[in-house]
């Protein structure tokens, strides 16, 4: 019988690290199994080797949660994009679960299942009926027997407490992570405020996830544990920023981006970003620390690697590698063998090999947010005619 692995509230007590995985939808969108612009799951049931896959080289990478893949696996999402004709809301959550679950036993990690924000909250539908939404994942994140529970990408704190509310009442151990930055969430409420009320919902860890880049995201967590803190209260604290440079972003992060989300390469963090970042997350008091959109397992491998010396560890995928590219040694080039150090890489500023291409974008701000006719989800696909009159008004905009 395997021995029982450690919780995720017993290893953060503990003072433990705990690493995450990465961004499934970005990633299998890069791989062709998922659809860019709905962002929905069914991959969980109509491609499960592909999701396995994807488990199986973030565990490698150093990761100890498995999240299920049901970002927008809620009813009202997948009846809003359409695939509720192919694959049931329960079908997509059961698969994810168990591929989850596999891949968790194949090492020492936990499984996570997750809920993400509502196309019902966005269109002014009540607490009970956006509650109810979660109730019917919640039941199969329990009937599975998931580790614990997640409740992330929520861009007002209101419905993420209504998330946390109801995936409390499953026993099990709590996260919450809105994708805000510093300025707050959707409503102007502030990340300490915000903090304090997933805390009082029931949240043992609470932090951000998506929207900004690492930098952003160690800030605003920061902010979150200074408001819980000052309010007298105990949590545990996360990070699961993007892969990307988000400097020139607004309130509302990357989506804003023109480059959003076909042109965003540019923007990738390299590993060594990704090293910095672990270590700068680590010094903010930040335990459990992943990734969302655009990371890779490489990244979390990066991750895994500037904090060997906490864990007591390297990852398995490190087995190739070396650190601070070491397996450079034995390059054909004497100039590339030069390399094979860590200095050489924390100080270097990749060129991008673009020669017109600017330093900063400008993001589109429509301004809008819960309640506003534009977030009113509809069923149907965006006509051209609507298109064509947006592009428009954005042009005539430009020029006031």
């Amino acid at each position: 019988m395997a021995p029982t692995k450690k919780g995720i509230l017993e290893r953060l007590d503990a003072g433990e690290l705990v690493i995450g995985d990465g961004g499934f939808v970005f990633a299998l969108e890069k791989r062709g199994y998922v659809k860019a612009g709905p962002w929905t799951p069914e991959a969980a049931a109509e491609h499960p080797e592909a999701v396995r896959q994807l488990h199986r080289e973030f565990l490698r990478a150093g990761s100890n949660v498995m999240q299920t893949f049901t970002f927008y696996a809620s009813d009202d999402k997948l009846e809003n994009r359409g695939h509720t004709q192919r694959f049931t809301g329960q079908q997509i959550n059961e698969a994810a679960c168990d591929l989850a679950r596999e891949v968790a036993n194949e090492g020492d990690a936990l499984v996570a299942g997750g809920v993400s924000q509502t196309p019902s909250y966005l269109s002014c539908k009540s607490a009970d009926d956006v509650k109810a939404i979660f109730k019917k994942q919640i039941d199969v994140f329990v009937q599975k027997n998931v580790d614990f529970l997640i409740a992330e990408y929520f861009e007002h704190v209101e419905e993420a407490e209504w998330a946390v509310q109801v995936l409390k009442t499953s026993g099990k151990p709590v996260a919450a992570t809105l994708c805000i930055g510093p300025e707050g969430d959707l409503n102007g409420i502030s990340p300490g405020d915000c903090a304090v009320r997933l805390v009082k919902a029931g949240a043992k860890i609470v932090g951000v996830n998506c929207h900004f880049d690492p930098e952003t995201c160690v800030k605003t967590v920061k902010l979150m544990k200074e408001g819980v803190e000052k309010a007298g209260l105990k949590a545990h604290y996360m990070s699961q920023p993007l892969a990307y440079h988000t400097p020139d972003c607004n309130r509302q992060g990357f989506i804003d981006l023109p480059e959003f989300p076909f042109s965003l390469e540019p923007r990738i963090l390299t590993r060594w970003d990704m090293q910095k970042y672990a270590r700068e997350a680590f010094n903010a008091g930040i335990r459990y620390i992943g990734g969302c959109c655009g990371f890779e397992p490489y990244h979390i491998r990066a991750v895994a690697e500037e904090l060997a010396p906490e864990r007591g560890l390297l990852p398995p995928g490190s087995e190739k590698h070396g650190t601070w590219g070491s397996g450079l040694d034995m390059h054909t080039k004497p100039w590339v063998r030069a390399r094979a150090r860590r200095d050489y890489w924390e100080k270097l500023k990749p060129a991008s090999g673009r020669p017109f291409s600017p330093a900063m974008s400008a993001p589109d701000s429509w301004g809008v947010t819960k309640g506003h006719a534009d977030l009113m989800q509809q069923k149907e696909a965006t006509s051209q005619e609507w298109k064509t009159l947006q592009l428009s008004l954005k042009k005539s905009n430009a020029h006031l």
